[in-house]
């Protein structure tokens, strides 16, 4: 006798397939009350576009810490060069951190119009240190050392000192008088810590500090933190060389141990979300609003999304 062997129905195999993937979780996701781009960054960019239609363009160095944004400008056709010798455009643009004097004077030198698109609060910092230095202090950045807004609030000084950490300060030498500022994009209570050791350190001299972090980045702090504390995973966009997002970062590990930086939800992987109920987004300020968009979208195609 003949049997005719049993074929499963297109139904019965796919119910056995749908049997074997693991159940999308619910999860919620929250972004923080403050996130991405500044009215800086997002005038910066406008400026750029909008010149590159007057006339060709090259920015001297990154406009802003985003590579999406960056190739977005490159694809305009505006060139991107760090140095001034390099341009061969009739106009060049200062990025959003701002310059030295006499950065742009080497550029003047080349037959270049300099053009700016600094940050008004960058230009603020600029301001506070030339005032400070007028009035007899020595001038204290507090920054990373080497940074391009670092570089343009210290290059036009005579002496100063730049500081990151305790040690740093630890290496500094005695004067009557310190002004101390700060890179804008730098944690306020990070800075104030340092302005205490300051003051502690030496005992004998007169300390001034005048706050220059941005109110941005102070929002984002805050509601970075805020969020860290709410979450089990915090996913933080961003520029990999971006400083302040780097900072949003290490603000959200203080109260949440599993915090990862991405530049985009390519970066994304599955795994990091493992036993999630709640993940936290933020993003640095020269983060574009699609970038954040993907990183949520690619989060609610994972998870099934509950708003309690």
């Amino acid at each position: 006798m003949n049997t005719i062997p049993f074929a499963p129905s297109n139904f019965v195999m796919q119910s056995e397939l749908a049997m074997l993937e693991p159940p999308r979780r619910a999860v919620r996701i929250l972004r923080a009350n403050h996130l991405g781009m500044c009215f800086g960054v997002r005038d910066a960019i406008s400026l750029a576009v909008e010149e590159s239609r007057r006339q060709p363009l090259t920015i001297l160095g990154e406009l802003v810490h985003n590579e999406s944004v960056m190739s977005d400008l490159r694809a305009r056709g505006i060139g991107i060069e760090e140095q001034a010798a390099a341009v061969r455009t009739p106009a060049v643009m200062i990025t959003a951190h701002g310059a030295s004097e006499q950065a742009m004077e080497r550029a003047r030198s080349h037959g270049l119009q300099v053009l700016q698109a600094t940050c008004p609060l960058v230009h603020y910092a600029h301001r506070v240190i030339e005032q400070l230095v007028r009035e007899g202090f020595h001038p204290v950045i507090v920054g990373q050392r080497g940074h391009v807004e670092v570089r343009g609030l210290t290059e036009d000084l005579a002496a100063f000192d730049v500081v990151l950490t305790e040690e740093d300060v630890r290496q500094m030498t005695e004067r009557p008088r310190f002004g101390v500022a700060s890179q804008t994009t730098q944690p306020v209570d990070k800075v104030r810590r340092l302005v205490e050791s300051i003051r502690q350190l030496f005992p004998r001299s007169e300390v001034r500090h005048v706050d220059t972090v941005c109110q941005p980045t102070k929002q984002r702090q805050t509601s970075a933190l805020d969020l860290a504390r709410q979450s089990d995973v915090v996913v933080v966009v961003g520029g990999a060389h971006s400083n302040n997002t780097r900072e949003l970062a290490a603000t959200c590990r203080r109260d949440c141990a599993r915090v990862h930086h991405v530049q985009g939800a390519d970066d994304l992987r599955s795994e990091w979300f493992a036993g999630a109920a709640t993940v936290g987004i933020t993003a640095g300020t020269s983060t574009p609003d699609a970038i954040i968009d993907g990183v949520e979208n690619w989060l609610r195609s994972q998870f099934i999304i509950h708003n309690s």
